[in-house]
């Protein structure tokens, strides 16, 4: 058996279009209309060729107390290809963004439920930053 590429990541949400306002509005993904009648409320998001699966469901982890930087948090990380273009939509949303610590030009920010996102520039992007203490 080989293991050839990751398919999806399901998300736990509260409200599905608070959720979609980030995801798709901030961020820019997709929705992918292709999402079956699963009996709870919930959306597919593509990210190339891999998506991310909002589920409106009860939420059996903790949503205070988190880390208060993500990357100290589980996350989940997506390559952005204007960077500095998603921090700007973020921060004039009131999301607050701290930079990745790692060097890479990154950054850190929370979905309206919690989760942890990480954004990084694709390769070659120029970001206009560096790591920030």
């Amino acid at each position: 058996m080989t293991t050839t590429q990751l398919h999806h990541v399901s998300v736990i949400v509260a409200d599905t279009a608070r959720a979609l306002e980030f995801y798709r509005d901030l961020l820019g993904l997709a929705v992918n209309p292709d999402r079956p009648d699963l009996g709870y409320p919930g959306a597919w998001l593509d990210v190339g060729a891999a998506q991310i699966h909002l589920l409106e469901l009860p939420n059996p982890d903790p949503v205070t107390d988190r880390p208060a930087h993500g990357g100290r948090d589980r996350h989940l990380a997506l390559a952005v290809n204007d960077l500095e273009g998603v921090l700007a939509r973020l921060e004039a949303a009131g999301v607050a963004v701290s930079h990745s610590r790692s060097g890479r030009a990154a950054a850190f920010c929370r979905d309206p439920d919690g989760n942890a996102v990480e954004l990084i520039a694709q390769p070659g992007q120029s970001s206009g930053f560096g790591s920030s203490p």
